[in-house]
């Protein structure tokens, strides 16, 4: 029996936490053109984790829940902002920042539009 209830509670910590790192949402457009009608859908996920390398406007790897660190490419335009909204310069971010990247998947990669920092380490 107790070893029921640890095994539930185990599980529930580590779905909780699993959750945590990754989430998702997706947005469906339908455009009319002339009579019909183009439906476009997009997922957008955001990732938390820290950094372990980043190069401004080409790459940022995270370290995640994941064994290795996950890489994100960088989309045309991406936001650099802190926890509260503020728009902050990329060299703000440091190795062992603590980040939240929202990206879209495209193929086989992710391209982030948005980094929020949401603490930095000196």
């Amino acid at each position: 029996m107790i070893k029921s209830i640890v095994s539930v509670a185990f599980a529930t910590v580590l779905l909780g936490s699993v959750a945590y790192g990754q989430t998702s949402s997706t947005t469906t457009t339908t455009t009319d053109t002339k009579g019909g009608k183009v439906t476009e859908s997009t997922t957008t996920t955001e990732s938390v984790g820290t950094v372990t390398d980043f190069t401004p406007g080409t790459t940022i790897f995270l370290k995640t829940e994941a064994d290795q660190p996950v890489r994100y490419k960088f989309g045309k335009t991406v936001t650099y902002v802190t926890a509260d909204g503020k728009v902050i310069e990329s060299s703000t971010i440091r190795k062992d920042s603590k980040v939240r990247v929202h990206y879209v998947k495209e193929g086989d990669d992710m391209l982030v539009d948005k980094v929020i920092v949401t603490e930095t380490r000196n």
